[in-house]
Parts: structure tokens; sequence; C-alpha cells
């Protein structure tokens, strides 16, 4: 495995494992349990007080949580000071959950609760990505890990992600509503997912308007956050001849193209998103094209390191078996018979030591012994003792069945305790 997506993956594990400071002062004001979650902890950089609220209109507050029926964690989102007004909007989750597409976040559920103490609060709940940062916070700020100038083949491949995405969200019945720099999360390298899916579609419940003008103001979000990310200003949009002509100088002739298509008001119909999947076809050839060369990549670095498992499987049945003190009345279980050869196979892996005193650390050695016992071949190793009064020639075959036999006996030999009691 590469040491970028090693240093990738284990940062996103430390994220996930991290916990609130008991000193900072949310810690207060955050409930034990939540609905189904517990261990909530905050997301947001900053105070809502301190963040317009540019998007929904309300406060918003985003935390990891752990469910307590599936120990799985999940991204919680809470809108303070929501007031239901049709108790069918709650039925947004049932719509998005037959909408699965790997550019868009799941929507797993949504309630009401009073848990904060400040009055009903309504909560999405969504599948949980560590380390993912938005649009807004990667390319409009200006924070150290903000990037300037957005490469043309980076912007195209957020545009294809996202019409891909908006492809399936219109083709059953819906609309997205929230493709905003602001709501669109980078989880991997150029990899974007659409957060904040079905929000709107509680909080502005209107089952009498358009779904198709909704849908196209997805298309003209979509033209906006273009520009956006290529002027690098969330002002663009403020002056769009400007904007387009900047774009233009910068940006291929197809894209500035793009843009105006999205952006030009319809005077027969509102576009669709098909039509944009055909005019953008080339790029969206490109991307499956990039998009198979990194599975390739990933699936070379997943074959470098499915040894692994057995090895941890092995180590572990090793380890039940070596130097346990006692089983089922047996002081010196672990001493005789077939756990002694293993007890002496363990010494010749990791308790060898040079002429001169020093101990072999080779971990080399260590897998290429571990990986003949796991496959149990036919080659022979002596196996001497401590005292070094007796030596044992045996096959790795004949080692792994001594394994085997050991842990299938502490599997299945009852404990002296059940024996009385039976």
């Amino acid at each position: 495995m590469s040491d970028t997506l090693r240093q990738e993956l284990y940062d996103k594990r430390v994220a996930s494992l991290s916990s609130l400071d008991p000193d900072d002062p949310r810690a207060n004001e955050i409930p034990p349990v939540l609905h189904r979650y517990h261990t909530l902890m905050p997301l947001d950089e900053d105070p809502p007080r301190e963040r317009p609220f540019k998007v929904f209109g309300y406060p918003t507050w985003v935390y990891r949580a752990t469910s307590s029926t599936d120990g799985q964690q999940y991204c919680v989102r809470r809108l303070g000071g929501f007031r239901l007004q049709n108790e069918f909007a709650l039925g947004a989750t049932e719509s998005w959950r037959a909408v699965a597409h790997p550019s868009i976040v799941p929507l797993r559920e949504i309630f009401l609760s009073k848990e904060f103490g400040d009055g009903n609060s309504l909560y999405f709940v969504y599948d949980y990505f560590p380390l993912s940062e938005t649009l807004e916070s990667k390319y409009l700020g200006s924070g150290p890990g903000a990037v300037g100038y957005v490469p043309e083949p980076v912007l195209w491949s957020v545009v294809c992600q996202l019409v891909l995405a908006l492809r399936v969200v219109h083709g059953a019945g819906l609309a997205m509503r929230v493709v905003h720099p602001s709501k669109i999360i980078v989880t991997s390298r150029n990899r974007v997912r659409i957060n904040g899916a079905g929000i709107f579609d509680v909080i502005d419940f209107n089952p009498t308007k358009s779904v198709a003008q909704h849908q196209h103001e997805d298309l003209l979000a979509l033209g906006r956050l273009i520009v956006t990310l290529a002027c690098r200003s969330p002002m663009a949009v403020q002056n769009l001849v400007k904007s387009v002509d900047y774009l233009g100088q910068h940006y291929s002739q197809d894209l500035k193209a793009l843009v105006v298509y999205l952006l030009t008001k319809p005077t027969v119909h509102y576009p669709s998103v098909e039509e944009i999947v055909t005019r953008i076809a080339p790029r969206i050839a490109t991307e499956a094209e990039n998009l198979l060369s990194y599975a390739d990549s990933l699936s070379e670095d997943l074959s470098k390191e499915v040894e692994n498992g057995r090895i941890v499987r092995l180590l572990s049945k090793l380890g039940f078996i070596n130097e346990r003190p006692e089983y089922a009345l047996e002081p010196r279980w672990s001493e005789t018979g077939d756990r002694y050869l293993l007890k002496l196979f363990r010494s010749h892996v990791f308790h060898q030591e040079y002429s001169d005193g020093q101990a072999v650390v080779d971990l080399g050695y260590v897998i290429e012994c571990l990986n003949k016992l796991d496959v149990g071949v036919d080659e022979k190793i002596p196996l001497i003792s401590r005292d070094e009064q007796s030596m044992l020639v045996v096959s790795y075959k004949d080692l792994k069945r001594c394994l085997e036999l050991s842990f299938h006996e502490l599997l299945s030999k009852k404990p002296y305790a059940s024996q009385q009691s039976s």
C-alpha cells in the first residue's frame, strides 16, 4: 500500500475515534443519548451564531454519533427552532431511501427531539465520512488547507459526478435542492458527494409545487457552482457576464458553453439533466477511465494487504494457546502434546538470537514462517527446546494440524464448572 493511502486511511481512523475534550464548553450542552444515538461529537468548527443561515434558514449543528442499533457511526445534522407544520413531511425518508448513488450521501433517518432542551429540533441522519470537507472550505476558503486555482480536470471531475447524481435523483421524481458549495463534501481525492438530501423536502414541504421547477433550479445551481469554483468567489454569480468572460479566458470553451447553457433562461422548456449528460458525454467517458485506473491502483494496493487478516487470525489462535496457565483442570495443558510443539514453534519464529546474543528481529522471516504455517506446506524445520536438550523435526503441515486441533479443543471442550453443573 502506498504511504499516501496508508496515511489517509490512518488519519480517517484517528478522526473516527476522536472524542470531545471534557473541558470543552460544548461538552455540558450535549446530551449523553439522542434518540437511538450516543457519544455525540461536534463536527462544526464555528458556533452556529457565527455562521449565516445561508442555505436552510435555521441554525444548524453537525455531530458524529454512534448508533445503539448497529454500532455504526453516522453524521447527525440538527436544525434548531423548527416547527413541523405537516407530519407527512417526515415521510421524505422513504422517498430518499430508494435513491442510491455513490455521489449522494444516503439519508438514513429523520426525527424530532427535545434532548438539547431548546424546544423541538429537527434531526437528519446521514452516513459519516471522516475528515471530509466541503467544496466551500477546500476551494473558497482562505485557511491553510484551502486550494488556489482549481485545475480544469478537477472541475470536470466534480461536474461529472454531480451531473450523474442529479440524473438519478431527477429520474426518481425528486430534486436535490442543495447543490451548494457548503453542502457538497470532498471525501477523498477528487471524490465528491452531495450532502443534505431531503432537508428541503421537510422544511419547505409544499406538495403543490412543481418538481420540474425544483429540478430546473438544481441545474441553475450547478451552473452557479461551476462559476463560483472557477472564479474562486461566491460573489462571482452576482456579475455573470464578467465571470463567464473570466471562465472563457482561463478554461476551455466546452466548460464555458456548459455554464452558458445551464444559466440561460429557457424559452421553450426546462433543460433536462439527460440533455446535460449528452452534452458532456466525452468528459464523463474520461472520468470513467480515470476512475477505472484508480480502481486498478486500489486493487493492487489491496492485493498487497490481503494476507494481513489471515496472519492476524493465525497469531490470535497461537495467542489463545501459548502459555495458557490452566484449562479444564489441566495446569500444564499448554505445555503438553500438540501445544508443546506450538510453544517451540513460537520460540523458533520470535525468540532466535545471533551468535553474539543479539535478538533476531526480522519481520520478513516472521511473515514467511506464518504464511507457511497458514498454508501447511510439507517443509520441515527443527524445533529446539529452550534448554537445548531436545530437538524435534516437524513439518509446517504437522504444525498446522496441531494448531487446528488445539484451537478446536478450546472451542469444544467444556470447562470444569460446566461439567460440575451438568
